[in-house]
Parts: structure tokens; sequence; C-alpha cells
């Protein structure tokens, strides 16, 4: 839980437990050091609530355009009005003819505008047509589009900022266990040591003797074996952390750990391996598994796609330094881009290390002790087999727990920020040339007044073409795919 690491640790008398993990055999005494509050994992909680409250809620930077558009639209007004009243009409009035229906009998006259109406109708098609509806629906469109995207795709976005944010991003850091690994030990080898075996006998054996215990090696090894028959065994016995052995078939069989066969004095010092799981039969060693946390199938695409896109790959994890170097090199990250043996409190703080060189991170992780460091990032992105922890801290929820979503997600972040850039700019630029027309630029040259029914078709046409824009971003997304 607080290391990442993949193979349960062997407890002795006198050596710490800590609360939240799991007992996989045998019995536990333990007397209680800390109260709730003072546990590791309390202090894990207050570390991922201190770091969700130091983050700057995000401005958007329509809302600001549209609340300091209006004020100054309703000056613009103002000076439209005062502007014809006082001077303007008078100048180019005489020039401008407007038809006035009389009474029936009189038929229809041409008048020209007097003052107080030519200065009315340019002031209230000012602020008709610069109506800041376009700079408000820019944003929130692009960004209910895209979450609705994710969602279709199971990326569960917690809020349009999130898309916002991820547009920004230039590292994206990996845990390695549960998250760029499959979690769970798998054997990968099995390597006959004394003639007269086949593998297949001795996988055979080796899941007989494990049927009878919970520990994860012996699940990996049952999950090999699962399409073998299982032997009768009997005077099983299970020494914790170490093995277990069974008669199978009148014959006494030891499948373990090296250190353990080593204390039977059947293991020479050359046949120690890490991650490997030793089978004995008769007091002689006849093979040996080699059980490893297998890489998601996924992960080295996805990393090589995070990439191609120009970001930065890095590897985190509490795991130690040659079981996350071995990780890293199978994926395609570099050794100097590697942070093994960070326990939980170091993991927030070596995001925020990255964060204090300028770079915008992205953390993807599964696990309780990945918490602190999904909600220090800029963006927390998390598998949905993990941990709830993980899954209620991150900013982004891989509801399909495939890695190859964390580009897609990228991609969709930065298709929407265009979008929302595209509509913005639309916006603006119908402003500063529509503004000028309906203020009465136009009229001393080229005598074209906007009537305020024209802004209002304008000022419409403009929101109409920012919300077509903006759904046009499924169709774009759905033809950029890989």
């Amino acid at each position: 839980m607080l290391t990442g690491e993949s193979l349960p640790l062997l407890k002795q008398p006198g050596q710490t437990l800590y609360a939240g993990t799991l007992n996989q055999s045998g019995a536990v005494v333990l007397r209680v050091l800390r109260c709730r509050n003072q546990t590791t994992l309390a202090q894990i909680i207050t570390l991922v609530e201190t770091a969700q409250a130091r983050k700057a809620p995000i401005q958007q930077l329509a809302d600001r355009l549209a609340g300091q558009f209006t004020y100054i639209m309703m000056a613009i007004a103002a000076a439209t009005f005062l502007f014809w009243s006082l001077w303007g009409a008078a100048r180019f009035g005489q020039s401008l003819q407007h038809e006035v229906m009389g009474h029936m009998m009189h038929g229809a006259s041409m008048q020209a505008y007097s003052p107080l109406l030519l200065s009315l109708k340019l002031a209230i098609a000012v602020l008709v047509v610069a109506c800041p509806c376009a700079l408000g629906l820019a944003t929130p469109t692009a960004l209910l589009v895209g979450s609705g995207i994710g969602a279709e795709r199971g990326l569960l976005i917690r809020g349009g900022d999130i898309l916002e944010k991820a547009h920004r991003l230039d590292t994206v850091v990996f845990d390695k266990t549960g998250t760029l690994t499959e979690g769970q030990p798998r054997v990968d080898r099995l390597e006959v040591l004394q003639p007269g075996w086949t593998e297949t006998e001795l996988l055979q054996l080796a899941a007989s003797v494990e049927q009878g215990t919970q520990h994860p090696l012996a699940q990996a090894i049952a999950i090999a074996a699962k399409d073998l028959t299982l032997l009768p065994t009997t005077a099983f016995k299970t020494l914790v952390g170490y093995g277990a052995e069974a008669e199978v078939e009148g014959r006494r069989v030891l499948v373990g750990s090296v250190d353990w066969l080593r204390d039977q004095g059947l293991v020479s010092a050359d046949l120690e391996a890490e991650g490997t799981v030793y089978i004995a039969v008769a007091d002689q060693v006849v093979g040996r598994l080699t059980v490893s946390n297998r890489l998601r199938p996924d992960a080295q695409a996805t990393v090589a796609k995070l990439q191609a896109m120009g970001l930065r790959v890095m590897l985190l994890s509490g795991d130690r330094a040659d079981a996350a170097q071995v990780v890293a090199s199978q994926v395609g990250i570099p050794a100097e881009q590697v942070l093994a043996g960070v326990k939980p409190e170091g993991k927030a703080a070596a995001i925020a290390a990255l964060q204090s060189e300028g770079r915008k991170v992205a953390m993807v992780g599964d696990g309780i002790n990945d918490a602190p460091a999904l909600a220090q990032a800029d963006v927390g992105i998390a598998l949905q087999s993990g941990t709830e922890v993980a899954a209620e801290t991150a900013d982004i929820l891989l509801m399909r727990n495939a890695l190859s979503d964390v580009p897609e997600a990228l991609r969709l972040s930065r298709m929407t920020f265009g979008k929302i850039q595209q509509n913005l700019a639309w916006a603006l630029l119908y402003n500063l040339l529509a503004i000028p027309v309906a203020a009465g630029f136009l009229v001393p040259g080229y005598q074209v007044l906007l009537s305020p029914g024209q802004a209002g078709f304008l000022m419409a046409l403009s929101s109409i073409t920012v919300v077509l824009n903006a759904l046009l971003l499924r169709w774009q997304f759905r033809r950029s795919e890989p």
C-alpha cells in the first residue's frame, strides 16, 4: 500500500505494521502505537487535502472578457448616443432618409431622421450587436462537447476546467505497480534444473502444493497451472514468508524462497535469483519458477504515443530502484527520468519539485500511495480498477482501465482548447467588425445604418456560429483518430 511493491513483505516480531495493509497469511499479534489521526494512512489523507486546497481555481478567459466587455459596451453605447445627438446627426443625419407610414389616406412619405431618433437607433444597435452571447458561449459549449466525447469513450472528466488545464501539460509521470504493470505477479518462465523432469510436471507439483495457500505467488502459480489436473496432497504445511511443503504421491515437495531452501541446505549461492520460486523434491532442487509483475499490454505503446506528442514521460515508484529501472527500460522511459524508492509524501514532493521548475505535470496512478501525488499534480489521472482514494482524488478517471486512454484524454484536451480559441477569436473578430458599423462609422461615407433588428440578427448569427463550431469537435476528433 505504501511502497507499491508487487510482492508481499515478510514481517518478523518487533517490526512495524501499517494500518490499511493486508495480512496475506498467518496470524498476527500486534500492539497499537498510534491512534487513527496519527497513522501513516491518516497522514496521506492530510497530504491529499492539503494539495487539493493549494490548487487555485481556473478563471475562464471568456468570463473575464464578458464581465468587462459589458461595461465597455455600455460606455460605447452612451458615447454613440451623445456623439450623434450633439453633433453627428446635425452633420450627417440629413443624408439619411427613412420611411414613415402615415395615415391610410396619405400613403407613405420619406423623412429625414431626427437627432433623437437617430441617436437612440444607433445606441440601441450598439447594445444589441455587442451582446456578449458569443463570448459567453465560446468556452462552455466547447467544454460541454469535449466532456461528452470523453464520457462516450470511458473518460470521466471531473469538470470542464480539467480539459482546459490538460492541454498545457508537458510532463506525464507514471506510477509503476498497478499502472504500467498489471499489479499481480505472473509466472514468466519455468526452468528445469534436473534431468528426468518436464516443465509440465514441475508446474503441476508446485500448483498442487500451493493450492492450500492464498499467497500472491501461490495464486500466480495456480493461474499458470489452471489447465492442469492437481495432484492430491497430504501433510501440508506453510511457513509464513518462506513457502509451503506437502507430501505429493509419497514424496516431500517444497515450494518456496531461496532463503528457506538454503536453510534446508538445498540451494547453493549460484542458484539465487530475484523473483524466483524454487521447487524441491525429495531433498533435491529440481526446478524454479520466475515470477514477475507483467507490463500492461498497452504500456509501451502508450509511452511511445505520449513521447510522440512532445511530452516528457517519467516513472515514479515506491519500489526498488532495480525493479523500477527494468520496467522503465521495457516501456522506453530513459533511466535518468526514473525516481524509485519514493514514499507517498515523497511522491507529492517530487511532483511539486517538477512544478517549481515551471513544468505542467500529469500524474497517472492507481494506489493509495499515489493519492498525494495525484492531488498535487496539475492533472491527476487514475485507473478505475485502482483504490477508491486514488479514484476520488483524480481529475480524470479511466473507466476502461486502459493506459491507451491517457494520450486520448490529452489529445481530446488539446482539440477542445483549440475549439475554445477558435470560438473566442470568432467572437472577438465579430465584435471588432460589427460594433463600429452599429455605432455609425459607415454613415458618413456610405450611408450604411444598422437597425436594432439587423443588429439582433447579427448577434444571433454569431452565437449560432460559435455553437456549430463547437459541435464540429465531435466529427473532427473521430476523423483525427490514429
